[in-house]
């Protein structure tokens, strides 16, 4: 374009004239209305439109060892803990007595725990042994060990080295009791991982 003052010819875009320093009057009203008209397009693109709402973070609920979880991959046992050095005064106190029951609820209460449901039951566990002359019992013995470690297993409790053959010489040399201590103090584990109160 030519500028109005001294005839120049420059930019049509150009704000002023590089000759004489006019102001294009045709650039000003081009900026006059990109001013007017950039604020309308910001509003419009706002109508009908909603702030975002705030969505607290979801916290994870505490977790509990000792509880039991469906599906998981131990069960809850019905059995609590029981006092070994109370068993084993009264297993001494009723001259064995006492002892055969201990040894029946500690075959079931261990079979329950390892989830060894075709397991043998502490009953003919007793029976077995008084047949064969312990012998059965020495064989049972023996396999203790490995349910121990199944129990303990299945609920993350750590698991220390077989035990299968301690408990099966203990109980060849006349120290059953002492098995069947160490075993409910397995149990008494297994138990308390579970919450349940000591008896």
């Amino acid at each position: 374009m030519f500028c109005s003052n001294c005839g120049s010819l420059y930019d049509d875009n150009a704000s002023f004239c590089p000759n004489c320093g006019t102001a294009n009057p045709n650039a000003q009203a081009n900026q006059a209305q990109y001013a007017q008209a950039a604020p309308a397009a910001d509003t419009a693109t706002n109508v009908g439109t909603t702030p975002p709402t705030y969505t607290p973070p979801v916290t994870p609920p505490e977790y509990n060892a000792n509880q039991y979880v469906p599906n998981g991959p131990a069960k809850p046992v019905s059995f609590g803990q029981r006092n070994i050095a109370i068993c084993i005064v009264l297993s001494i106190v009723t001259c064995g007595i006492y002892g055969i029951y201990w040894m029946i609820k500690v075959v079931d209460e261990l079979n329950e725990a390892s989830d060894n449901q075709n397991g043998t039951s502490g009953g003919m566990v007793f029976l077995l042994s008084l047949v064969t002359c312990s012998i059965y019992l020495w064989y049972w013995m023996y396999k203790a060990g490995e349910l121990v470690n199944n129990a303990k297993a299945a609920r993350g409790l750590p698991v220390e080295s077989d035990s299968s053959i301690l408990y099966m010489l203990l109980t060849i040399f006349g120290f059953g009791i002492v098995s069947w201590a160490l075993i409910q103090n397995e149990l008494n584990k297994v138990a308390a991982f579970h919450g349940a109160p000591k008896a």
